[in-house]
């Protein structure tokens, strides 16, 4: 990570119109420190400020120092993965709903990024996954997944049936609805509303939590991020590998998802004082009394 920052990179939700008056507010702001900004190509097409540099996603790692994202965390978790092979430390500000990624409002974004430009701010490395279709021993495809990467079952009613191997070592047959194998950042988006549980971010884990388990004594598991998971499709109708929701590749039979850490961590950068438990207590409603 390279600073004091100097290049800033500024990413909206796609096509939100919202997006543009925040902004173009927040360019003007660094501009007026004297920074360099940039704009994303995407986001560049709904303000109506043409005088920023618009520059693709895939360019940020490279050239700049600092990318602040505008959005919910849906937009961080696409953001991340685009920028995650450059390590670009991003900062992100919600305009969502919950905001697990998102630690700044559009009300004090300013004096915030004011102060993580000079310094204050908790840097955080946090996990990525990769996964790998495996078809007669040759990859027909691969994604990377910031939250879960989901074997799920996609319009039939009957469960479907997997085996699942970890570092080569058989762990169990399974029939669900699927699975899921989730980060410590994903395990309060799917991973927790079908059952499994809050990992702290720190945490250098992976969950894999079933879907509707057709057997009872069946729960989540965590493994160590190093590990090799592999999910072997037994018996498909209509099966589908997604990635955070985003990204998805129709399964056949036999076909086996490698999940593995990715060797590059998503660089978060958070203001002085974040609390990873007050995240949760505001954001789950735990601070509301009986």
């Amino acid at each position: 990570m390279k600073f004091p920052f100097q290049n800033i990179a500024l990413i909206g939700k796609h096509k939100a119109p919202d997006i543009a008056g925040p902004l173009s507010q927040l360019a003007a702001f660094l501009t007026a420190r004297g920074l360099t900004v940039v704009v994303d190509s995407l986001t560049a097409e709904h303000l109506k400020d043409s005088s920023y540099r618009a520059i693709k996603l895939e360019e940020m790692s490279s050239t700049m120092d600092l990318a602040i994202v505008l959005g919910g965390d849906g937009t961080m978790l696409n953001i991340a993965r685009a920028l995650s092979p450059g390590n670009l430390p991003m900062v992100g500000v919600n305009q969502g709903r919950l905001g697990f990624l998102t630690d700044l409002t559009l009300d004090n974004m300013q004096e915030s990024i004011a102060a993580m430009l000079g310094g204050k701010f908790v840097t955080e490395q946090r996990l990525l996954l990769t996964a790998r279709v495996m078809r007669d021993d040759a990859e027909v495809f691969s994604g990377l997944a910031f939250n879960e990467v989901v074997v799920h079952r996609n319009n039939i009613s009957s469960m479907i049936e997997f085996e699942v191997r970890v570092d080569g070592e058989y762990l169990y047959n399974q029939r669900a609805d699927g699975l899921i194998v989730a980060t410590p950042t994903g395990s309060t988006a799917y991973a927790m509303s079908a059952g499994g549980p809050i990992l702290h971010p720190s945490l250098d884990v992976l969950e894999l939590v079933p879907i509707c388990p057709h057997t009872l004594s069946n729960r989540p598991i965590v493994v160590k991020s190093s590990s090799v998971l592999e999910i072997l499709a037994h018996r498909t109708g209509d099966l589908r590998v997604h990635f955070d929701s985003h990204t998805s590749y129709d399964l056949k039979l036999n076909d086996k998802i490698v999940v593995t850490r990715h060797p590059n961590p998503v660089c978060l950068l958070h203001p002085v004082g974040h609390s990873y438990y007050h995240t949760l207590r505001e954001k789950l409603l735990w601070n509301q009394t009986l």
